[in-house]
C-alpha cells in the first residue's frame, strides 16, 4: 500500500539495524523510553528488540491513556452508568478495564446498565440528539490527540442546547507525565530506572507540536526524537538517539516530519484552551498524584460537566497487589516480571488495564508473542 509498504521495507529495516549496531557504543548503555503505547506495540509486532545490540534497551512508558486511569475513576463511570436514566458512552478498550471488586463498564452492562460503545466523541452526542429524554455521559479519556474532538462535542452540544449531554472528563497531558517520570526516585536518586533519552510520541505531538519536549531535552539533558509508528520509524528514531547520546547533544528532534511540526496544531489547541483548564492534581495509575497533569471542563460550560451533575467523588483506590501495572507504566519492570502474566491475567480475563488496551504493554508482549519470555528467568528494567 502506498505509504505504508515504504516504512516496513525489510531490507532497510536491516540496514538501519546494522547502523544501530555498528554506532552504539561497546563501552556504554543506552536506555531509551518509548513514552506512547503505540511505540510498544510497533516494537513488539515488528520484533525491533531482536534488531538491537543488547547494551540498547527499550523501556516501556506510561504512554497509554486507558492504562494510567486509575481504578477510582473506572469505579465514578460504573457509579454514573448504574444510574436510573443514564447512557454511558466511551470506547471499545475502556468498557473491560477492571475497576474495584473486578467489576467493569462490560460487567455492569451485562447486569443491565445502558452503556454503549463509541468510535468517536461526535457518536455520543448523536445518541444523546437520538434520546432526549434520557441523560448521556461520555466518558472521555486520553492524551493530547483525542482532547480537542471532546472540545468540539462540548461545544457543540451548547449551541444545540442539548441539556441531557454531559462529559465525564479524563483528558490527562503528556508533558507533565514525563516531567513525573524524570523527577521520580527510580531515576533521579537511585538509577533503578536508567534513562538515557526519549522516543516521544507521534499523536500527541500533532497537537502539540515539538516545542514542549525542548524543556525536557535542556533540563534534563535527555534528548527526545519525536517518531511515527511504523517500523522504520522506531529504527530511525532509536539510531539518532544512539548518534545523539554519542555526541553529547540533548536535542529535540523530529523524524516524523511529515505529520509534525515545532508550532503543532494551532486551531486545535485553541478550541481545548477555550473549554479545558488545568487540574491542579489528578491520580495516575502508578505515578500516583500528579501536579497539573489533567484537564477538568470551565465554568463556562459547568452544564455539560458530568461531575458537576453527578456530583462525583474523588476516591483513590488501590490497585491489586500481585498486578505489576504500576511498576510496568513506570519503566521499572516488563509484562514478563508479573507473575499474574499469562497466568491468572489474560485478555480474556484481565486483571489490570495494560492487559485490555489495544496500547498496554502487557497486551503488546501477549498480542505479539512475547510471552513466551515468561518462562525464561524474568529481567527487570533495572537489571
Amino acid at each position: 500500500m502506498k505509504y505504508i509498504d515504504e516504512f516496513r521495507d525489510g531490507q532497510l529495516a536491516r540496514h538501519i539495524a546494522a547502523s544501530i549496531v555498528a554506532e552504539a557504543s561497546p563501552a556504554r548503555g543506552y536506555a531509551l523510553m518509548e513514552f506512547c503505547g503505540g511505540h510498544t506495540h510497533a516494537i513488539s509486532r515488528y520484533g525491533i528488540e531482536d534488531l538491537l545490540p543488547a547494551n540498547v534497551r527499550m523501556i516501556h512508558g506510561p504512554g497509554c491513556p486507558v492504562c494510567v486511569l486509575p481504578i477510582g475513576r473506572v469505579d465514578n463511570a460504573i457509579s454514573i452508568a448504574q444510574q436510573p436514566g443514564v447512557i454511558l458512552c466511551t470506547y471499545g478498550d475502556l468498557l473491560r478495564v477492571p475497576g474495584s471488586k473486578r467489576l467493569s463498564l462490560l460487567k455492569a452492562k451485562a447486569a443491565g446498565a445502558d452503556v454503549r460503545m463509541v468510535y468517536s466523541a461526535g457518536d455520543s452526542l448523536t445518541i444523546a440528539r437520538d434520546n432526549p429524554d434520557r441523560q448521556v455521559v461520555f466518558f472521555a479519556i486520553g492524551f493530547e490527540t483525542t482532547t480537542p474532538p471532546t472540545a468540539l462535542v462540548i461545544k457543540q452540544a451548547r449551541a444545540l442546547g442539548l441539556t441531557n449531554f454531559s462529559v465525564f472528563c479524563n483528558h490527562v497531558l503528556t508533558p507533565a507525565a514525563i516531567t513525573n517520570i524524570l523527577e521520580s526516585p527510580e531515576v533521579r536518586e537511585l538509577g533503578t530506572v536508567p534513562l538515557d533519552g526519549f522516543i516521544g510520541p507521534a499523536h500527541v505531538s500533532t497537537v502539540i507540536g515539538s516545542q514542549p519536549y525542548e524543556y525536557f531535552a535542556e533540563e534534563y539533558q535527555k534528548p527526545v526524537v519525536i517518531a511515527g509508528f511504523e517500523p522504520l520509524d522506531v529504527l530511525q528514531a532509536i539510531l539518532m538517539l544512539v548518534r545523539q547520546l554519542n555526541e553529547g547533544r540533548f536535542e529535540v528532534e523530529n523524524e516524523f516530519s511529515r505529520a509534525v511540526t515545532r508550532d503543532g496544531n494551532r486551531k486545535a489547541q485553541a478550541v481545548v484552551a477555550e473549554v479545558f483548564e488545568l487540574r491542579r492534581v489528578f491520580e495516575w495509575r502508578g505515578l500516583g498524584m500528579v501536579p497539573y497533569s489533567a484537564l477538568c471542563i470551565k465554568e463556562a460550560f459547568a452544564d455539560w460537566d458530568a461531575e458537576r451533575r453527578f456530583a462525583v467523588e474523588t476516591v483513590s483506590v488501590p490497585d491489586i497487589k500481585a498486578c505489576e501495572c504500576g511498576t510496568i507504566l513506570r519503566g521499572l519492570k516488563k509484562p514478563v516480571d508479573c507473575r499474574l502474566f499469562g497466568t491468572v491475567c489474560t485478555p480474556e480475563s484481565p486483571m489490570g488495564s495494560c492487559m485490555v488496551s489495544a496500547e498496554g504493554a502487557c497486551a503488546a508482549y501477549w498480542t505479539y508473542g512475547r510471552f513466551r519470555q515468561s518462562s525464561q528467568t524474568p529481567t527487570k528494567a533495572s537489571s
